[in-house]
């Protein structure tokens, strides 16, 4: 008797239980959500199918042909945003909103849907972590009431389409993407499976609707975006909201943006009324004195392609313990700890080894580019003299392990908006290209040329002893 041959339906199939990957053999990790241990025996493997050719929809044309005005920006009536997303929402756009809690973004996509909702445009705003009376009462305290704004609770994928065939809405907000599930998948909502369901049905309403649809995103305690990677690659734009919680200061960082460049940053400011958006935000990060005070420098760092203005705060003072204190805020403490050895070994600056040293932005505000530099190591000079620097000046540059100030992305773009600030002095590196009119420009080559801006009278290396006069 011939043996039978072992047919597909015969073979078992393997599925992991934390993303509902499927293969044919057993993995002990999941390719998909790289998960030890959860591929498991699911039952028979499916059959080998193959697709024929159908129908098209629509008929390829030549690309100088196709209609592009459909897909022009619509402005969101917030202009920070709009900035962000390269003008406003494309129709059939989808965006991925992601932050830390408590950051703001229901209150910015609230305040969004009020604004851009109107006789033609409709707004559904659809919340899955809060119910509708305590959205109401945050629309009363941001005054984001409109009659063209409709509000809905839930949680189940299918009320949520029926929702959109009910309203008919120009703009859908989903709060968020993680707190609704689809009943014909597995899994707790929030899971990658659930995740990729939602996300995969509402992109497909969006595009067959033409309805721009705002989806918030939570984030992992690294920062990063939860769920699966896949749904940064399916949605259309990827938006980072950050701030600190303690600040009021907000930024929003495009990541990914199909429609704009992911250059630029909208600067938001969070108190008891609601957000709003910043044009000039340099304002919070400087605080403005009729005498200049030993440690601190100003510097122009570039978020995005937005020059800032900003303060760097230092103070040293005698340390008490064996091991004097680092302490930053805003600041990384590696360029800190950098900018400390420089000053020692090629400034020749002595009294910074044995003392608490504190560094600190004014404003919430965080300088991690390498051109904020030089304004570190002059305010940390400035405060170890006990020597204020000269009034209007703004120092911008890159301090190598050398000593050498090297050049920087930008600068024409900062010294412009330090000139339109009223600053009238800067310290740059060699080569500057073209300088406002009006503005004293010093261009130096390394840390020591950088230092002499301290006035020689009141400059100290370390705390001396009295001598003795007998």
């Amino acid at each position: 008797m011939a043996a039978r041959t072992k047919t597909s339906k015969d073979r078992p199939s393997y599925r992991c239980t934390e993303c509902g990957w499927q293969t044919a053999k057993w993995l002990g990790r999941c390719p998909e959500c790289q998960a030890w241990g959860t591929v498991e025996e699911y039952g028979a493997a499916p059959a080998v199918r193959t697709t024929a050719p159908g129908r098209v929809t629509t008929s390829a044309l030549p690309i100088g042909q196709v209609d592009g005005k459909q897909a022009t920006a619509r402005s969101t009536g917030v202009p920070e945003l709009d900035r962000v997303l390269g003008g406003g929402l494309v129709p059939g756009a989808v965006v991925l909103v992601a932050g830390e809690p408590g950051v703001g973004k229901s209150t910015l996509l609230l305040d969004v849907a009020a604004k851009s909702a109107s006789d033609e445009h409709r707004t559904l705003y659809v919340t899955g972590e809060e119910s509708a009376s305590q959205v109401r009462l945050r629309a009363d305290r941001i005054h984001a009431i409109d009659d063209h704004l409709y509000l809905a609770a839930e949680t189940d994928l299918s009320a949520v389409l029926g929702h959109l065939d009910a309203v008919k809405p120009s703009l859908l907000i989903l709060d968020s993407v993680q707190t609704v599930a689809s009943p014909e998948i597995d899994g707790a909502p929030g899971g990658m499976a659930q995740v990729r369901e939602v996300a995969g049905a509402l992109i497909r309403a969006s595009k067959e609707r033409g309805m721009s649809t705002l989806l918030v995103g939570h984030v992992t305690k690294d920062g990063a975006i939860a769920g699966p990677r896949l749904l940064e690659h399916l949605v259309d734009v990827v938006l980072h909201f950050e701030g600190d919680r303690h600040a009021r200061l907000r930024l929003v960082r495009g990541v990914k943006n199909r429609y704009g460049t992911t250059d630029e940053v909208g600067c938001f400011e969070l108190h008891d009324e609601g957000i709003t958006g910043l044009a000039d935000p340099s304002g919070l990060f400087l605080t403005r004195r009729d005498e200049p005070v030993p440690g601190t420098c100003l510097t122009v760092t570039l978020e995005g392609r937005r020059p800032l203005v900003a303060e760097v705060q230092a103070l040293t003072v005698d340390s008490q313990i064996p091991s004097p204190r680092r302490t930053t805020s805003g600041l990384e403490t590696s360029r800190v700890s950098m900018m400390l050895a420089v000053l020692e070994q090629r400034g020749r600056i002595s009294a910074l080894g044995k003392r608490d040293i504190y560094s600190a932005t004014v404003g919430g505000v965080k300088l991690s580019e390498p051109a904020a530099d030089l304004a570190v190591a002059l305010a940390l000079a400035s405060a170890a003299s006990d020597t204020p620097l000269p009034k209007n000046l703004v120092a911008i540059g890159e301090v190598g392990l050398a000593g050498e100030v090297r050049r920087v992305t930008g600068v024409q773009r900062r010294l412009a908006e330090a000139h339109r600030l009223g600053f009238t002095h800067a310290l740059v590196p060699g080569d500057p290209g073209r300088v406002p009119a009006g503005m004293k420009v010093l261009e130096v080559a390394d840390i020591g040329d950088a230092l002499r801006v301290l006035p020689r009278s009141r400059r100290r290396e370390a705390p001396r002893e009295p001598e003795d006069r007998r």
